[in-house]
């Protein structure tokens, strides 16, 4: 696996290993002693999965407190642009964010730790992501941030594309009413 650190303490973009023929093909997504060494110790304790269809714009999300989740996402069919927020109040790079392509062609997976707003967008026709997560899903204590507030001035790719929100996400709050971390 190649971990790729990005302009933001924390946060990778890991490219895993892949196995490729005519028959097929094999990746592994998730090898602990890697972890371990490149990121540090995560236990992660529970796999999701969604899909959604092009235009679908899902975030800013994140939980608070001790419920809050670092994440690793991927793409399983289609192409998304996904984001992660920094909320950490002591982090130089507080109120920045990582943008990364993720695709089932490019099979790219972004790696993101607690303390981190999360959204992305898709831009293919549909999209199925899969998630690992170390915490909980806990609804009371999720929170929405705007994904268009103009403190974070997020640089979506949505020229030509219909956004489909959800009513939690239409309803998001700005950054600078959010809790950190």
């Amino acid at each position: 696996m190649l971990f790729e650190k990005t302009d933001i303490e924390g946060v990778f973009i890991i490219t895993p290993n892949f196995i490729g023929d005519n028959r097929g093909y094999f990746v592994e997504r998730y090898r602990k002693d890697l972890f371990d060494k490149e990121i540090g110790s995560v236990d992660f304790i529970q796999d999701n999965q969604s899909l959604s269809s092009r235009g679908v714009l899902r975030g800013l999300h994140y939980q608070k407190g001790e419920f809050s989740q670092a994440k690793m996402v991927w793409v399983l069919s289609g192409k998304v642009i996904d984001v992660a927020v920094d909320l950490r109040k002591e982090s130089p790079t507080f109120g920045k964010y990582v943008m990364a392509e993720l695709s089932d062609e490019n099979r790219k997976m972004l790696f993101i730790p607690r303390g981190f707003a999360h959204g992305f967008l898709v831009i293919s026709e549909q999209a199925i992501l899969a998630y690992k997560v170390d915490n909980i899903y806990a609804p009371t204590e999720e929170v929405t941030i705007s994904f268009d507030d103009k403190d974070i001035d997020i640089k979506w790719p949505i020229d030509g594309i219909e956004l489909k929100l959800s009513e939690k996400d239409k309803r998001g709050i700005h950054f600078i009413d959010a809790e950190y971390f």
